[in-house]
């Protein structure tokens, strides 16, 4: 499954992934095995951090220990699926979709 794929499919999956895999005070169950629900799991992730700032390791941390236990899985999987980017001790949000 091509980058743009997985985009699509993570998209349609997004509303599945909201309902399935948090619970409603927005912690996370269980990551999904299939890469577009991962990738989806990820993007509703990725929504709580705002585009254009720059955060501490800590601080980045503090919001994802919030949401499902093993923080350093989800700080990880955030990298390797390019929603997120990091320097010098320093994470900004680097993708995913951006609600208006």
């Amino acid at each position: 499954m091509s980058g743009d794929e997985l985009l699509r499919a993570a998209e349609a999956h997004r509303d599945l992934v909201r309902k399935r895999y948090f619970d409603e005070d927005g912690r996370l169950h269980t990551m999904p095995r299939k890469q577009s629900r991962k990738l989806a799991v990820l993007d509703v992730i990725a929504a709580r951090f705002v585009p254009g700032v720059h955060y501490l390791e800590v601080e980045v941390n503090r919001e994802l220990i919030g949401i499902y236990d093993d923080y350093v899985t989800l700080r990880r999987s955030l990298i390797d699926f390019g929603l997120m980017d990091r320097r010098d001790g320093r994470y900004w949000r680097s993708g995913g979709s951006v609600d208006f």
